[in-house]
């Protein structure tokens, strides 16, 4: 198979690198300002296999026909990267990687669902801006169809991805994509204060505001009757109990596993894109529980607050205190029903 990685900032340059390591005929798709360091000196990765190089393909547009295209941008630029490259894209294979569920209905105006995978990351990585990747700890990569369609060519895929990923099928992917959306839902807490994962949550009241975000998450999900299905290392029952427990008991809990998620720094996906001036997923990740919530008439005041707080932090670049964060959320009710 021809592949193509479009978007290769920290997801997409695992799988440019480990499917290039693994010898497949493979290009990545980057923006100007990496093309030329990535063809001369290679992609750095380093983390928890080790440090190494790779010689790598890269342009900043297709220009040959993919079987396979592995879409790895943020949300927010898959349209415009599926136009720009569509002419070489009309008979390829489409596998989402974004986190929330709105990637797939994007990807879907352009993919019959026939052809389209989506996908779920489980491993963890933070990009170094133009070239080097951090791998900070592993994880599943999850595939299914959230329309339940038999894809084509799915099992020439796995075996692809296979010897670079502990590749796992998913019956239920929309469930599951939804329960990934609960790992995702703390991104924003340390976005907002500009820290990593480590710190933020080390303090035992930052702790609580992302269990009381969860509670409420939970509550929208319920109320709008969406199944969750269970990931491999992250069953549903696992945020259900936590969700159900008493606050400061589940806060500790929480604590004690976000400080041990990886010895390097660990920057989620919503910082590292604020980080470069680009518009974050907050949208499509604590704003896919506004929109349910909405949809649903359901309360979602905490979820809400957030996110207009995450756009804050873009606009303005100016990240904000402890203190400040807590006290612009004080107040801010979250209705338990458990």
């Amino acid at each position: 198979m021809k592949v193509a990685v479009l978007g290769c900032g920290a997801i997409g340059g695992l799988f440019l690198g480990y499917l290039s390591k693994e010898g497949h005929d493979v290009i990545g798709v980057v923006r100007d300002y990496q093309k030329d360091l990535l063809l001369k000196e290679g992609l750095t990765i380093e983390g928890v296999r080790g440090s190494h190089k790779q010689k790598i393909k890269v342009d900043t547009k297709l220009t040959k026909n993919v079987d396979l295209a592995i879409f790895a941008t943020k949300i927010n630029d898959l349209e415009a990267i599926i136009r720009d490259n569509l002419e070489f894209l009309r008979d390829s294979l489409a596998l989402t990687t974004q986190n929330g569920i709105q990637a797939d209905y994007v990807v879907n105006s352009f993919f019959p669902k026939s052809k389209m995978l989506s996908g779920i990351v489980m491993f963890g990585a933070t990009f170094y801006s133009p070239d080097k990747v951090i791998h900070n700890f592993e994880g599943e990569l999850i595939l299914g169809n959230i329309y339940n369609d038999k894809v084509e060519k799915y099992d020439e895929v796995v075996n692809l991805l296979k010897p670079a990923f502990n590749v796992v099928s998913s019956e239920n992917i929309k469930g599951a994509k939804y329960l990934k959306l609960f790992v995702n839902l703390n991104n924003c807490i340390p976005a907002i204060l500009g820290v990593s994962m480590q710190d933020a949550f080390s303090d035992i009241d930052l702790a609580r505001l992302a269990i009381k975000l969860n509670k409420e998450a939970y509550q929208v999900i319920t109320k709008a009757n969406i199944e969750l299905s269970s990931l491999l290392t992250y069953p549903k029952e696992r945020i259900e109990g936590l969700v159900k427990m008493p606050l400061d008991e589940a806060a500790g809990l929480f604590s004690k596993i976000m400080t041990n998620l990886s010895k390097e720094p660990l920057y989620g996906s919503i910082l590292q894109s604020i980080r470069r001036g680009k518009k974050s997923e907050i949208d499509y990740i604590n704003g896919e529980i506004v929109h349910q919530a909405i949809a649903n008439r359901e309360p979602a005041r905490f979820n809400e607050r957030i996110v207009e707080l995450v756009h804050e932090v873009e606009e303005s670049g100016k990240f904000l205190s402890k203190e400040e964060l807590l006290k612009e959320v004080k107040g801010v009710i979250v209705y338990e029903k458990f």
